[in-house]
């Protein structure tokens, strides 16, 4: 019975191997800009569970995802059902990932090395959250995971400006260029999760961010909420007040007057990205911190 056991042990352990070998050994590149991306970032995965956690499950899985960008599939996270998720962490982690699904066919185009970094990185999030015990690697996947997603969403905002800027060109008779000022270039936008008011360590860290290196160049300050269409436009608009109320309590802590603070709430009203009514789009969700002329 032993033998038995030992055998079968080897045998998984040579399973869970050959795709990590395989992937190792192998020299095509994807021809698509997001599978190479997705390629490198589940390889850099496979290799720290394979070689410093010596987790032959993860690398394996790791390896299959990477292999699979090599022949140009569209890889996409783990489903969180897959993973056996303390309870109350699925919550979050069912959020990011429908969060990431609203925008994945947008990023591949717009932003496929962001997008990519988010799909590995919400993976190994759930997989580590799984074993539940690494709480560095917890956070150090996490943290990867929004500021992955915060970039897209900035990505998506300038391109949907350049086409606000086109449009209003094209239909315009007389064209006047406008040379923004300093003040006018200073904006700092914060995301929320759906139906939250509550700001993520990544929130967190670039509204500090932002105030330790434009502080002296602002004499007041403007906080703008924002709400996506999901829901009745009065829930939104107070969404949005609370949305902006929680930055404003972070200035506050910061060392910024409560006087030179003005808060406003929008809804749904002015929308980085365009939807039709009741849909839940994370780009939507935010607020933004500039100066108040």
């Amino acid at each position: 019975m032993r033998l038995l056991l030992i055998a079968l042990t080897i045998l998984f352990l040579e399973s869970c191997s050959y795709s990590y070998k395989h992937l190792s050994n192998n020299t095509h590149q994807p021809k698509d800009s997001f599978s190479k991306y997705l390629l490198n970032a589940y390889k850099e995965k496979a290799d720290f569970e394979a070689k410093e956690m010596h987790d032959w499950n993860s690398a394996k899985l790791y390896s299959e995802k990477a292999l699979a960008a090599i022949d140009g599939k569209k890889i996409k996270p783990q489903k969180i059902n897959f993973w056996n998720i303390p309870k109350e962490k699925i919550d979050e982690l069912q959020i990011s990932y429908n969060n990431l699904m609203q925008i994945y066919n947008d990023a591949i185009i717009k932003d496929p090395y962001n997008l990519a970094i988010a799909v590995s990185s919400l993976d190994c999030w759930s997989e580590q959250q799984e074993e539940n015990w690494q709480t560095w690697d917890i956070d150090k996947c996490k943290e990867d995971f929004l500021q992955s997603m915060h970039a897209i969403y900035n990505k998506m905002k300038s391109e949907e400006d350049e086409i606000v800027k086109k449009i209003d060109k094209e239909n315009s008779e007389t064209v006047s260029v406008i040379t923004s000022n300093e003040n006018e270039k200073l904006l700092q936008i914060i995301y929320f999760d759906f139906n939250e008011s509550k700001i993520s360590n990544v929130g967190l860290e670039e509204i500090n961010f932002f105030i330790k290196n434009n502080q002296v160049k602002i004499k007041k300050y403007l906080i703008v909420g924002h709400a996506d269409t999901k829901g009745t436009q009065e829930y939104n608009y107070q969404l949005s007040i609370n949305r902006a109320l929680s930055v404003k309590n972070i200035l506050i802590e910061i060392g910024i007057d409560e006087n030179i603070i003005k808060v406003l709430g929008k809804g749904e009203n002015e929308l980085l990205i365009k939807t039709s009514d009741d849909v839940a789009h994370p780009a939507n969700r935010r607020a933004e911190i500039s100066p108040l002329n």
